[in-house]
């Protein structure tokens, strides 16, 4: 997919998700939504999903694809440092990543963007896929457009 392509995609994919939500807030129900949509739509990929933060690690939430790790610390594995950065962690091969938390051997590329909310980290989008190098400083930002809607409609 072309970056400009890519672009108009996500823009696409945003206005599913802004309809998909609706009017609805509860966080639980707007994960599994969400984690469903980004899931079935994005190409190559073989998880999506959520982690909240609860005090010092990050649980498991909605997701789509094999079972996973239930809890990461903050600041251990890719999750965990997006979360302790407070910024997007995007990596083009997890093997080579230090202290990477194998929840699925079958994962070699990594997308992880922090849901910030008052300055302070609540949970993580996380993406995994099958395919290394699969993603790229446009589906960064598509997918942080992604969480800044899921954030404005959930509580």
């Amino acid at each position: 997919m072309k970056s400009m392509d890519k672009s108009a995609f996500y823009r696409d994919l945003a206005r599913q998700l802004e309809a998909l939500l609706g009017a609805e807030t509860n966080r639980i129900a707007n994960a599994a939504n969400a984690a469903a949509l980004i899931y079935h739509a994005l190409p190559d990929l073989n998880w999506a999903g959520f982690y909240f933060r609860h005090g010092d690690e990050l649980v498991l939430g909605p997701f789509q694809g094999k079972p996973a790790c239930v809890r990461i610390p903050i600041g251990k594995g890719v999750c965990g440092t997006s979360a302790a950065r407070r910024e997007a962690v995007l990596v083009p091969d997890v093997h080579a990543f230090p202290g990477h938390i194998a929840c699925d051997p079958g994962s070699r590329s990594e997308l992880v963007v922090p849901l910030v909310e008052n300055g302070s980290v609540s949970g993580v989008l996380d993406l995994d896929s099958p395919q290394p190098s699969r993603f790229d400083d446009t589906d960064r930002q598509g997918c942080e457009r992604l969480v800044a809607l899921f954030l404005a409609r959930s509580r």
